[in-house]
């Protein structure tokens, strides 16, 4: 039976899928399983809605139980893993006896195979041909990216895709086979988001500031909560079968949305907080450099994580030791001896230094105690100074993080990198 859902507005059912990824690797933590993520967006863009990810190991009755257990809550079953040249990889022979067919060689996928050795220079063992061999009862997928054929396998009016777990080769069988038949073999509904970054608010007092607009929604519309790092994304989700009004209901509800959080929101769009940074600087013609010490060069990361940031991103001086502090960007060594390196004093002189050495018109500076030692009763672990300014103004504010070491550092990086937004934005205002 097709697994399907109807809304009321939408004449077009809604198609579940469900991602099975295939690996004992995963399952340990060896492998973090980035394939799911990717997918799930890709699937959302075609109006493909998630039902469920699933892991397993490289177990038969485990791979055997899964398929039959996600056919029952899902149209399509997009399975990735389990198809290399080993003995481990168990996925294709398993998937042979579950659709009852009989292991043949491709003439294709050989050829494939046979290319890709002679161009590496390689020599090919029978273990490599064995790659091309698949089951008699599945439609090849040709892998342009690597050596192991995909296969599409349909039973009981359901889709059963096969891939790779190498990303680089799924990613290609996805948007150069799958999703285009996909899309040929059902009708999808439009599928479509509205997003914005709030910060300097939590995650209840905005349900509780917009609960009157959030219970007006209409039915296929619907309202995410993403809070992370001290800041709360607000997604609306909706889908419809005729995409010019679900696009005009989307605008009309963000555009309520939006005003509603306006004293809050840091922007209205799906971006990280350092691409809202960039966004800035090019609006400003202007350059920035971060004097990092308890972050250890993680905001100058984030910021270069950008494509283009060479435009406006200068350098870092990471002064972990406090001599550097004081050689490198001035800071005095009366304030590092009286009120210490995490101060409100040493971060401002910091980010003076920083602008001086640097020559950039911004900068952003961060002293604190990430933990798990080092803190005392005056300054316990967790206690972080962050400044963010230029020529004309420095702003400042101590934080008290609470987490393990490495939240601590990205928590502080992204607080640092929103004081220096809000420095930009006082610049844009006047």
């Amino acid at each position: 039976m097709m697994v399907q859902v109807s809304d009321s507005i939408n004449s077009t059912p809604k198609i579940f899928a469900s991602i099975i990824t295939i690996g004992d690797e995963l399952l340990i933590g060896q492998v973090i399983d980035t394939n799911s993520a990717w997918m799930a967006q890709e699937l959302n863009k075609a109006g493909i809605w998630l039902r469920r990810r699933v892991a397993v190991g490289d177990s038969k009755e485990e791979i055997v139980y899964t398929l039959d257990e996600e056919s029952r809550h899902a149209s399509i079953i997009l399975i990735t893993g389990g198809l290399g040249p080993t003995a481990d990889d168990i996925t294709k022979p398993v998937l042979c006896e579950y659709f009852n067919g009989k292991l043949v060689t491709d003439e294709d996928a050989l050829a494939n195979v046979t290319s890709i050795f002679a161009r590496l220079n390689r020599p090919m063992i029978e273990r490599n041909r064995k790659q091309a061999e698949v089951p008699d009862t599945c439609t090849v997928i040709p892998n342009k990216r690597g050596t192991a054929p995909g296969m599409w396998f349909e039973k009981d009016g359901k889709i059963y895709v096969s891939m790779p777990g190498v990303p680089h080769e799924m990613k290609g069988m996805m948007t150069d086979y799958v999703i285009p038949q996909l899309q040929k073999h059902f009708t999808f509904p439009f599928i479509d988001h509205r997003t914005l970054l709030t910060a300097g608010i939590g995650e209840s007092f905005i349900a509780e500031k917009i609960s009157g607009w959030e219970g007006a929604l209409p039915s296929h519309l619907k309202l995410a909560y993403l809070p992370n790092y001290g800041m709360v994304r607000l997604r609306i989700t909706g889908t419809d079968s005729d995409n010019y009004r679900l696009q005009q209901d989307l605008n009309t509800q963000f555009s309520l949305l939006k005003d509603l959080v306006k004293d809050w929101m840091v922007v209205d769009e799906d971006i990280p907080m350092q691409q809202v940074i960039g966004k800035l600087l090019l609006k400003r013609n202007a350059t920035v450099a971060t004097a990092e010490s308890c972050t250890g060069g993680y905001i100058a990361h984030l910021i270069t994580s950008v494509a283009g940031s060479s435009e406006y991103f200068k350098g870092s001086i990471v002064s972990y030791a406090n001599a550097v502090k004081e050689q490198i960007l001035g800071v005095p060594h009366q304030v590092l001896d009286s009120v210490g390196a995490v101060s409100e004093e040493t971060v401002r002189q910091m980010v003076t230094g920083a602008l001086a050495a640097l020559d950039t018109e911004y900068a952003v500076a961060t002293s604190g105690i990430m933990g798990p030692g080092g803190g005392t009763p005056e300054k316990p672990v967790g206690t972080v100074w962050i400044a963010a300014g230029n020529k004309k103004r420095i702003i400042t504010e101590c934080f008290h993080l609470r987490y393990d070491r490495s939240r601590n550092i990205e928590m502080a990086a992204t607080f640092a990198l929103n004081m220096l937004r809000k420095v930009i934005e006082m610049d844009l205002g006047s």
